[in-house]
């Protein structure tokens, strides 16, 4: 397969819909975000929520919830982090804090001073690291197929299934990972672990082209080195001791009953820890990649919780 084959331009992930792109600037970088929602000059006043996608993914997998929440009254902006898709990719920052101070950027230059933030699997990480990390813009937190990401109950290796502690280990080699991610059947590999019925095919598809689109394939590689790396670090262990942070805010967790990824067994024992205001959903007969593969469900449930965490006026 020629190099030019497998190259895509960043345009690939502007798809079009009833949303609007936009590039925001935050923590010295540029960030796609797709907005739906009142314009902020309209109502400056609506409560934002950011949605943060999971890994081999981009914006485009909220798609469902995107406009949904839009219609009941919020702000909603679904952003490509760091690295990702039509967001800018510097050559370092792939770890969790200086994610959340990206997030953080990304809301101020949206012209707010809080947002509710829901996370999806990696992105679900970023979300329970928001509320100890950034708590002066986080007004509530929801986690996605993601546990929280202390690790005083389980470690992450004990919260893993054993084939994605294989994929994790894979991910750990140099060059390996990135050139299989564009080049191969690894990504359509890691959907097929995770989910519980096959993802359209032609999602599958656009995430691959996006995928490809230069260093998206190694910055995602770069954030899952930094999961494993960084625990013996010294920036790792000051990273597990901020988010064992005991919470006010509030805080929504779910989980899929098939996921794939996580064991489900050991899911909720942090979140249980260090979360006052706290709810724990299991959906049956769903796997890992929740917003696709039950989208009203998870558009029912953020809805519900929302009404308590950032109610509309």
């Amino acid at each position: 397969m020629s190099e030019t084959k497998d190259v895509a331009d960043y345009s690939a992930a502007l798809l079009e819909g009833p949303w609007r792109h936009e590039f925001v600037p935050a923590n010295g970088a540029r960030f796609h975000v797709a907005l739906a929602g009142p314009e902020r000059t309209a109502s400056p006043t609506a409560p934002l929520v950011v949605l943060l996608h999971g890994f081999g993914q981009f914006w485009w997998a909220w798609r469902h919830q995107l406009t949904a929440l839009a219609d009941a009254g919020y702000q909603v902006a679904a952003m490509d982090l760091r690295g990702t898709a039509a967001s800018d990719k510097p050559p370092s920052g792939y770890d969790i804090p200086t994610r959340t101070r990206d997030v953080a950027g990304v809301v101020r230059s949206l012209g707010h001073d809080q947002a509710v933030v829901v996370g999806h699997g990696s992105g679900g990480s970023i979300a329970w690291s928001m509320a100890a990390l950034q708590p002066a813009v986080t007004a509530g937190v929801a986690a996605l197929s993601c546990p929280h990401p202390a690790r005083v109950h389980a470690s992450l290796f004990q919260q893993l299934t054993p084939h994605a502690l294989q994929l994790l280990a894979l991910a750990q080699l140099p060059t390996l990972p990135e050139r299989r991610l564009r080049e191969s059947d690894l990504l359509e590999r890691v959907f097929a672990l995770g989910a519980a019925r096959p993802l359209p095919a032609d999602a599958v598809e656009l995430y691959r082209t996006v995928m490809r689109i230069p260093f998206a394939a190694h910055t995602a590689a770069e954030a899952l080195r930094w999961s494993v790396r960084s625990t013996p670090r010294p920036d790792g262990r000051r990273f597990t001791t901020a988010v064992r942070r005991v919470l006010s805010l509030p805080t929504l967790q779910v989980h899929g009953a098939l996921d794939g990824i996580f064991r489900r067994e050991r899911a909720d024992a942090d979140g249980a820890a260090f979360a006052r205001d706290f709810q724990f959903e299991v959906l049956e007969g769903v796997g890992h990649y929740l917003p696709e593969e039950a989208p009203e469900e998870i558009t029912d449930l953020l809805l519900t919780w929302l009404l308590h965490a950032a109610p509309t006026t």
